[in-house]
């Protein structure tokens, strides 16, 4: 059985539209779907990734020294403030201090998170900071 070229190219181009029509009608937004705007969209791509900018990451003070670890972080629901949760001081965990820090008190550069102005013997007249039960 035979079909002419013209006959082929019609159902081929028939077929292609009716896969894509399926296709696009998959990409619509869900009516009621939460968005955000392209303003919000491009201060989002400024921002820092916890994943990838914070959690395990050294932290360094002004003199360029060590002054403890990215541990966890905390963003608390009334205020929207983020607190990273520094591990100071101690060896393979004994006499290791915990100390709750202001996200935005934390300076990044090349990939290097620096605590302006703080010491390890500041550090330690910090209060530990202690997980709620």
């Amino acid at each position: 059985m035979k079909f002419p070229l013209k006959t082929l190219i019609v159902g081929t181009t028939l077929s292609l539209s009716l896969v894509a029509g399926f296709a696009l009608a998959q990409n619509q937004p869900v009516a009621g779907a939460i968005t955000i705007s392209s303003e919000e969209y491009k201060v989002l791509a400024k921002g820092w990734s916890i994943k990838n900018d914070f959690l395990g990451k050294d932290v360094f003070n002004d003199a360029r020294e060590k002054v403890g670890s990215v541990e966890d972080i905390i963003v608390t629901p009334e205020k929207g403030i983020s607190y990273a949760i520094i591990g100071a001081g101690g060896f393979l965990g004994m006499d290791k201090h915990d100390v709750a820090v202001p996200v935005s008190q934390f300076k990044i550069k090349d990939k290097r998170i620096t605590w302006p102005g703080v010491t390890k013997e500041a550090i330690k007249t910090m209060p530990s900071f202690k997980y709620a039960d």
